[in-house]
């Protein structure tokens, strides 16, 4: 071939022209080839997990690659068509803490949630609906959001800004689109697997926490519920709180960071989602990002308190706090946050049945032991002391010491009947008037020689109550003291007997006696405005052979 061969300029330019444009559209073959090797690539990466948090996050990343976007977020929608939760890429972590709260969804973000369309501008600040940037935020330009749909249901939103080009394409648009449709079948699929396992770990919580109800040696059931919430539901602190009083909420069970110090605390109820929750008898949420507790020390994110029932009255109310700037709680969630709340509530209620069930059997077995020494062990002593008394009659030699040992027979009788009248009047769990005058001779009895004999007589917890107990204790408590510091005595009794008169405490002691402090009863003037308030008297003298007998008299009536 002639290699100076020559075309006519004309058709020579024709088919430069034709063989650029047909090398120009193999490029953009190629190029289009390409964006689709890495949807396809994208296609499977977001396919191939199956973790919720994992899905979301591949996503963005994905969609960002396909089309060299700068930022990329994507929303997931609630049932109520709001964000249910935000993941977003691009922005360092340390400027998003200084932004703060994540979106809620209002604005060019709110516009593609209620149309469900795709929106794609050059600029965002050219739209009406933008409602602007937080302080911190980083200056965005071009965006496009496309809703992620499948068979028309909305699960997403995908949000992309700052391409390379510096603006999107309408093949981006599709790209995205097409991105968008795949990501909608992998977050169907992510959330069935999650909430399959969820379902999972929700049946092994309640099988254990059902284990633990039934188990009488689970000590601390609401210590088990608070933990499995934990397991279950995310979350940075879970807690038990009841009421403290009409102004305080206490932490009874805390489980998370922090919590030891946290358990047993008491929080102002003005400022308590616990509160809230017990006094309406609804759950109630808490959408703030920061909630603190122990001044500072702990810090949480959203919450959610759902109030404990029990025997059909809220005492108290299970709360979840997430960690901080993360979003809040889903409708499932708040459904099981409840159902764990339930198990709480028949937890309170299987432990005040076997308290009761404890009480019972404690009324039983003082009945049983209050019948036998009535029955037997007096009845045999009874028996002794006449059989005693008939050998003094037999023994005049030896009737003196023998009616010592009937005396000291019948003194035992008296004690073994105070001992019955204890266990059949004492009820477990209050604090009775027999139960407090023990609590003081204990208290007191290190400061004396001996410890002092004490004997009631009568119905002394059913007829010494209320401010009268409180006298008849501080007689108690002010003779005896009288005894330790003055008296220097060797043994010393206590009698609190009640009849048809009235109520009388009766303090003897062998000490020195009065002495020259007869008439002066130094420490016991109160004591005889106890008494004169209940219109009695009292009486401090020297005793029958020596020591001091204190006696404070009240009639039954008061």
């Amino acid at each position: 071939m002639d290699a100076n061969l020559q075309f006519p300029d004309q058709p020579r330019a024709e088919l430069d022209k034709t063989i650029g444009e047909l090398i120009s559209h193999a490029e953009h073959v190629l190029a289009v080839q390409g964006r689709l090797r890495e949807l396809l690539t994208a296609t499977r990466s977001v396919i191939d997990a199956l973790d919720i948090d994992r899905v979301l996050g591949q996503i963005v990343q994905s969609a960002m690659t396909l089309v060299g976007a700068r930022y990329g977020a994507l929303g997931v929608i609630d049932e109520n068509r709001t964000l249910e939760r935000f993941v977003h890429c691009g922005i360092p972590a340390e400027q998003v803490e200084r932004i703060g709260p994540l979106p809620h969804g209002y604005g060019l973000l709110g516009a593609v949630i209620d149309s469900a369309e795709t929106i794609r501008l050059a600029q965002i600040t050219d739209d009406a609906r933008s409602v602007g940037f937080p302080e911190h935020h980083p200056p965005m330009d071009a965006f496009l959001g496309v809703p992620i749909l499948l068979r028309d249901e909305v699960y997403g939103n995908l949000y992309l800004t700052d391409p390379a080009a510096g603006f999107f394409t309408e093949e981006d648009e599709q790209l995205i689109q097409a991105l968008a449709s795949t990501a909608a079948v992998a977050i169907q699929n992510a959330r069935l697997y999650d909430e399959a396992r969820r379902q999972e770990r929700l049946s092994k919580a309640f099988s254990e926490i059902a284990t633990a109800l039934l188990s009488s040696r689970t000590a601390d059931v609401l210590s088990v519920v608070a933990e499995h919430v934990a397991l279950v539901i995310p979350s940075r602190l879970v807690t038990i709180a009841v009421p403290a009083d009409s102004e305080n909420i206490r932490i009874a069970v805390a489980h998370g960071e922090g919590s030891a110090d946290l358990a047993g605390t008491t929080i102002p109820a003005i400022t308590s989602l616990a509160a809230r929750a017990i006094e309406s008898g609804q759950p109630i949420i808490d959408e703030s990002h920061e909630r603190t507790f122990l001044d500072g020390r702990i810090l949480v994110g959203p919450g959610a308190a759902v109030p404990l029932t029990a025997s059909g009255r809220a005492i108290g109310a299970l709360c979840v706090f997430r960690e901080r700037a993360e979003s809040g709680f889903t409708r499932g969630e708040l459904a099981t946050i409840a159902e764990f709340s339930a198990h709480a509530g028949i937890a309170v209620s299987l432990a005040w049945a076997r308290a009761d069930r404890q009480r019972l059997d404690i009324i039983e077995d003082r009945a049983r032991i209050a019948r036998d020494l009535h029955d037997h062990v007096i009845q045999r002593l009874f028996a002794t002391s006449l059989g005693l008394q008939a050998l003094s009659a037999a023994i005049p030699a030896q009737s003196e010491r023998i009616d010592e040992h009937v005396s000291e027979l019948d003194a035992a009788i008296a004690d073994i009947r105070t001992a019955i009248f204890t266990l059949r009047g004492r009820q477990p769990g209050a604090q009775q008037t027999r139960d407090r005058i023990l609590a003081v001779v204990a208290e007191l009895a290190p400061a004396l020689f001996r410890p002092p004999r004490v004997t009631f007589s009568g119905p002394v917890d059913l007829a010494v109550t209320g401010t009268l107990a409180d006298d008849v204790i501080a007689v108690v408590r002010e003779s005896l003291a009288n005894i330790a510091r003055h008296a220097n005595a060797q043994n010393c009794s206590v009698a609190v007997e009640v009849d048809d008169a009235g109520v009388t405490v009766t303090v003897d002691d062998d000490g020195d006696g009065l002495g020259e402090r007869a008439g002066v009863p130094s420490g016991t003037v109160n004591l005889a405005h106890r008494a004169a308030d209940h219109g009695g008297d009292f009486s401090i003298a020297d005793g029958t052979d020596r020591g001091t007998r204190a006696q404070w008299r009240v009639p039954v009536t008061s």
